[in-house]
Parts: C-alpha cells; sequence; structure tokens
C-alpha cells in the first residue's frame, strides 16, 4: 500500500460519520392550569394536602401536589393535550418543591392515587375522558372524584387494566390500598381517616383540638376543687352544728 493510500484510509477512519440531531424534550416545565371552580375547590385541596403532609411527615419517598400540569407527552406539549389532576399522590419518588410533574424526567412515573373535584362544567369530563385517560394512559392505580356542592363521592380501583368501583364500609368511607387510608366525607369536607378510624387533622386542627382538650382539662380540675371546697365547707358546717347541739364530734 503506497504512502497515499495510507493517507486516504487514515483520513477516511478519522472522519467523523452524519449524527442525527438528537432532541431533547424540555423538562423544566411551568404548571399550566386555569383557575379553580371555587373557594371550596381550593380548600379541599389543601385540606387533602396538607393532612396527608402531615399524616407523612417523616417520610420523604411521596410527592403529593394539586392543580399542578402533568406533561406525560413531549409531542402534546405544543397541542396543549396534558392534564393537571385537582389533587394526585406520587408514590417511590423524591419529596421535593415542582413546577410541574414532567413525565420523562421523573423516570416515567404516573400518579399511584387521582382525585378529581367535580363541578357543574368539569364532571362529564372527569367521569367520562379523564377516567378512560388514566385507566388506559396513566395506569393509575385508584381514582376518586368529589363534588364539593353535592357532595357526589366515588372511587375506583385498576383491576386486569379496568376501573372497578371500590366498595365503601359502614361509614360509606373508602379504602385507599395505596394511601393505606380511608377517605370519605366528613362534615362535607373530603377527608382522610386512619385505619382504625380515626379523622386526620390539620396542624391547625390538632392545635385547636389540644388546646380544647387543655381547656376542658382546667375547667374540670377547677370544678373538682369547688366540689372539695364545698364538701370541706359542709364538713365544717356540720361539726359547728354538732358543737351547738353539745356533741364532742370526734374528728379522728
Amino acid at each position: 500500500m503506497t504512502f497515499t493510500q495510507n493517507s486516504e484510509a487514515a483520513a477516511n477512519l478519522t472522519m467523523p460519520a452524519e449524527v442525527e440531531d438528537i432532541i431533547i424534550p424540555p423538562w423544566d416545565l411551568w404548571s399550566d392550569e386555569p383557575p379553580l371552580e371555587s373557594d371550596l375547590h381550593r380548600e379541599q385541596i389543601e385540606l387533602l394536602l396538607a393532612c396527608l403532609k402531615w399524616w407523612w411527615r417523616e417520610r420523604t419517598d411521596f410527592y403529593a401536589t394539586g392543580n399542578l400540569t402533568i406533561f406525560f407527552s413531549p409531542e402534546h406539549i405544543t397541542t396543549r393535550d396534558f392534564r393537571g389532576p385537582d389533587f394526585f399522590v406520587v408514590l417511590g419518588t423524591e419529596n421535593k418543591p415542582r413546577k410541574s410533574w414532567v413525565l420523562w424526567a421523573e423516570q416515567g412515573k404516573y400518579p399511584h392515587v387521582i382525585v378529581e373535584l367535580l363541578s357543574k362544567s368539569t364532571a362529564k369530563v372527569d367521569k367520562g375522558l379523564k377516567k378512560q385517560l388514566y385507566q388506559d394512559t396513566f395506569r393509575t392505580p385508584e381514582y376518586f372524584w368529589f363534588h364539593p356542592d353535592t357532595l357526589e363521592f366515588k372511587g375506583f380501583s385498576l383491576l386486569r387494566g379496568k376501573y372497578q368501583p371500590l366498595e365503601p364500609n359502614e361509614q360509606e368511607w373508602l379504602w385507599s390500598e395505596q394511601l393505606e387510608l380511608f377517605l370519605g366525607v366528613y362534615e362535607s369536607k373530603l377527608r382522610f381517616f386512619s385505619p382504625q378510624g380515626q379523622l386526620i387533622r390539620t396542624p391547625q386542627e390538632r392545635a385547636e383540638q389540644e388546646k380544647q382538650e387543655k381547656e376542658l382539662a382546667q375547667q374540670q380540675a377547677q370544678e373538682e376543687r369547688q366540689q372539695k371546697e364545698l364538701a370541706q365547707q359542709r364538713v365544717e358546717e356540720l361539726l359547728a352544728r354538732l358543737k351547738q347541739l353539745g356533741v364532742e364530734p370526734d374528728t379522728q
């Protein structure tokens, strides 16, 4: 092989092959959700979040949020074909603040639990299109809906690829296998209950409850003191009366 041939061969070996451009979809996306239907919807979301985050305050392996966009398909960004459940929980992930839930930036994880808050304008979509999406695409194990006005409440569990209605217990609560909690209506709000049936309260509710219990304990202690003082007064009056009658009581 001649020098010229060697040079040409080396050139061919070092010449970079044509590489197709790799398009990396954006992952640092802001949530793009419309305003909530009403104060009832906003308060309900905040209530669920406050209770669950307090109950799981020792855990760091979950993400719970509300009214936040889930970007589940890069090609749907331009068509705005994305969804933002009113409340959802993802298990087995880092508990940190996010601008949105971007599926390709979260190891492909979809929510494990979704709760939609119904309204007159959204009920049809929540019961139809969204339910189908959460069942067939998201494969979300548990889906619940609740109407803050009518108190309609229903839940579904994914069984063999299809949502099956959850059966309520005697209190009309539904058991969430994913959260290991009951969900039920209490004082016109959707609330969490422990496996033992205890209402899971917000930190503010717990502080108020502790305050009331403290005030009740103080009141009971005061009543006990008053009863003892009254009893002592009656004893003294009886002793004085006996002395008037010439009876010297044995006070030992």
